[in-house]
């Protein structure tokens, strides 16, 4: 490297893949640069990223110390709502605390569920699968994509009258292929602006259906979102949940199969393709559950530690 290095930030921005992929770019970079002194020029496709032409970084003298890892998104949301839908209170350590959880919790109050939050520990009184509020209940998820599709789910499940919206953003992410699957199972979701895409308006359905399926080439949260829901489903008859075509993003959706079994389900898998919940399966209270670190926020200190001379860099989560 030369004592000044210049990135086109967009590259990073632009990058095919995932939003975490492109963060874990982004981030890649930044440590590298942190660690030679680096020039972060502005470009005509993210005019408002800096208000300067540029940005001159200097290089790193040396990295040390001591840094706690928040909770995962992705099992955050899950073990809240999972806690929900349990009977009892069930504690959650470490848990993210982000628009997202923030979204899920305020959802869980409305719902009836009791929420206690202190620090990075919240407590949840769980709903056993039944809700107590009378009358039409409004639930604004904001962007929260972990949130509003697992939960769309279990309020068909559970039965109701919910309406279900977030900002414009969340307005334009598909959400088709699980209402497709439910409705098909027989559940009642409108869509009440374009259809395919939030907002929703749920109802009472009658779903009791051996046998579902969901495309898996789209998103694994709508797998996810099934499995979770499934335990309310199959009160007397097995479910079986069918994938069509290739499975996508497996490392989250054994995530959700792990965290099931946390709370009392287990799940029979025939490889990605079927999924079978037991005639029968109830959500049971761990009592307590640590949240696991988020692997993609350890991978920039990992490499700040590896990187940048000093005593080091200790990750703890």
């Amino acid at each position: 490297f030369q004592p000044l290095i210049t990135i086109y930030v967009v590259l990073a921005l632009t990058a095919g893949g995932t939003g975490t992929m492109r963060g874990a770019i982004l981030g890649a970079i930044l440590v590298v640069c942190l660690t030679e002194g680096t020039r972060f020029l502005g470009g005509a496709m993210i005019p408002t990223m800096f208000a300067t032409a540029f940005l001159d970084i200097p290089a790193l003298q040396s990295a040390q110390g001591t840094v706690t890892l928040p909770g995962s998104k992705s099992i955050s949301n899950r073990v809240l709502l999972l806690a929900a839908l349990c009977q009892g209170t069930t504690t959650l350590h470490d848990l993210l605390d982000s628009d997202d959880t923030r979204v899920m919790l305020e959802a869980l109050r409305r719902l009836g569920c009791g929420v206690h939050v202190e620090g990075s520990t919240v407590s949840v009184q769980g709903l056993g699968g039944r809700l107590d509020t009378q009358g039409p209940i409004d639930l604004f998820m904001g962007n929260a994509g972990t949130a509003i599709r697992p939960l769309t789910a279990a309020l068909a499940a559970i039965g109701g009258d919910y309406t279900v919206h977030g900002v414009a953003r969340m307005h334009e992410r598909p959400i088709g292929d699980l209402v497709d699957a439910l409705n098909a199972a027989g559940a009642r979701i409108d869509y009440t602006g374009n259809p395919g895409f939030p907002p929703l308006h749920i109802q009472r359905g009658h779903l009791h259906p051996q046998r579902m399926q969901v495309r898996g080439n789209v998103s694994s949260q709508f797998l996810t979102a099934l499995l979770m829901a499934a335990p309310l489903i199959a009160r007397e008859h097995a479910l079986t949940i069918e994938v069509i075509g290739e499975l996508i993003s497996k490392p989250y959706i054994d995530i959700t199969l792990n965290l099931l079994q946390r709370f009392g389900i287990k799940v029979h898998r025939e490889g990605w393709s079927r999924f079978t919940i037991p005639a029968g399966s109830r959500y049971q209270s761990p009592g307590e559950i640590h949240v696991e670190a988020d692997a993609s926020s350890a991978s920039y200190f990992i490499a700040l530690g590896a990187l940048c001379p000093g005593d080091g860099v200790r990750i703890m989560g």
